[in-house]
């Protein structure tokens, strides 16, 4: 019954860093409150997964690699690489997968942003723009020159690809 119960918390992670990032994809905005309920959910995820048998060193780490990952985006933020949404989804997925899976995580997330910003040069240019501008506003934002990257989508990407190897889900999956 507690695997049951993680993987109930864990499906919401999924859906909360999907939502987080199909959010900045339209509009440009990732709502605090999407971060504040990835912290929230993480907490009710650790008792759960204490139970579950996952290690408190493991979760310690995961603590740790939030708050790394929380200094890394502010730095970002500061720097203007990226939005304040996107450093405060960066920070709470992170706490999510923990030391096991962060290099994992800032790999994939990386290679999303860079695939998703040649995407995006590509949608910009010149030929595709006339293409563009008949979809929806969002979309015809998007294909504005000039516009910002919407990196939630990238934060998503790499969240949800390094997610399995996170100690949580290994509680998780435990007999």
């Amino acid at each position: 019954m507690i695997h049951l119960a993680l993987t109930a918390v864990l499906m919401v992670f999924a859906a909360l860093v999907i939502l987080g990032g199909v959010r900045d994809l339209v509009s440009y905005r990732i709502p605090n409150w999407i971060s504040l309920a990835l912290v929230a959910g993480f907490g009710v995820a650790a008792v759960i997964g204490l139970a579950a048998g996952a290690p408190l060193s493991a979760l310690g780490l995961d603590l740790a690699v939030g708050a790394a990952a929380l200094v890394a985006g502010v730095g970002m933020f500061a720097l203007g690489w990226i939005g304040g949404g996107d450093a405060k989804l960066f920070a709470a997925a992170a706490l999510w997968i923990g030391w096991p899976a962060a290099g994992a995580y800032l790999a994939v997330t990386g290679l999303a942003g860079g695939a998703l910003a040649v995407m995006l040069l590509s949608l910009r240019s010149p030929l595709a723009r006339p293409f563009t501008l008949a979809g929806p506003a969002w979309f015809a934002r998007l294909a504005e020159p000039g516009e910002n990257v919407p990196y939630g989508v990238a934060i998503a990407i790499g969240a949800l690809a390094a997610f399995p190897a996170s100690a949580l889900v290994q509680a998780a999956a435990a007999p």
